[in-house]
Formats: C-alpha cells, sequence, structure tokens
C-alpha cells in the first residue's frame, strides 16, 4: 500500500512540473505565432526564403528598397514584412 501513494505522488509531483513549466511562459511566448522567427540577420535569409545564398545576394541588390533593418551594424530583414513586400506587385513594376 505504501508503494502505491509513493508512485501517486511521484505522477503528481511530475504532473506539476510540467504544468508549472508550461504556465512560466503562458503570457510572453517565444517566437512568433507563425513560427518563424520575427527578425532574420542577412545571412540566413536564404534559409527562410529556399533561395541560394547567391540569389538572395542579386535580390537585395537588385532591390536595396527592401525592408529592413540595421541595428549596430548588422542588417535584420523583418520576416512577415519582407514576404509581404516580395509577393506584393510593387516590386514587379516599371522593372
Amino acid at each position: 500500500m505504501d508503494i502505491d501513494f509513493l508512485w501517486i505522488g511521484a505522477g503528481l509531483a511530475v504532473f506539476g512540473y510540467f504544468i508549472g513549466d508550461g504556465l512560466k511562459n503562458f503570457k510572453n511566448p517565444k517566437g512568433s505565432p507563425s513560427g518563424h522567427p520575427t527578425l532574420i540577420k542577412e545571412k540566413d535569409l536564404y534559409i527562410y526564403l529556399g533561395l541560394r545564398p547567391e540569389e538572395v545576394k542579386e535580390l537585395l541588390v537588385k532591390y536595396p528598397e527592401a525592408p529592413k533593418l540595421v541595428l549596430k551594424g548588422t542588417t535584420y530583414y523583418p520576416y512577415e514584412h519582407f514576404t509581404q513586400w516580395l509577393s506584393s506587385e510593387d516590386i514587379y513594376k516599371n522593372r
């Protein structure tokens, strides 16, 4: 009988740990809801666009008005804004 209470107690302790760990970041989840990072470094942009690094470099040279942020010398691209810009008709006009 004592061993049964031991297993019940251990199960409740594990249950409490996982519930507490899940609630720790309840109001402040990591990442964005879409599963993509909010900001992407320029050197990693090709991974999220599914292009080769050379193609991304050519794209950024051809379209310097692409939405970006420069912080302390590092260029970041906002993922959602960049993909909306890329799929908009604005970049295909007059080219």
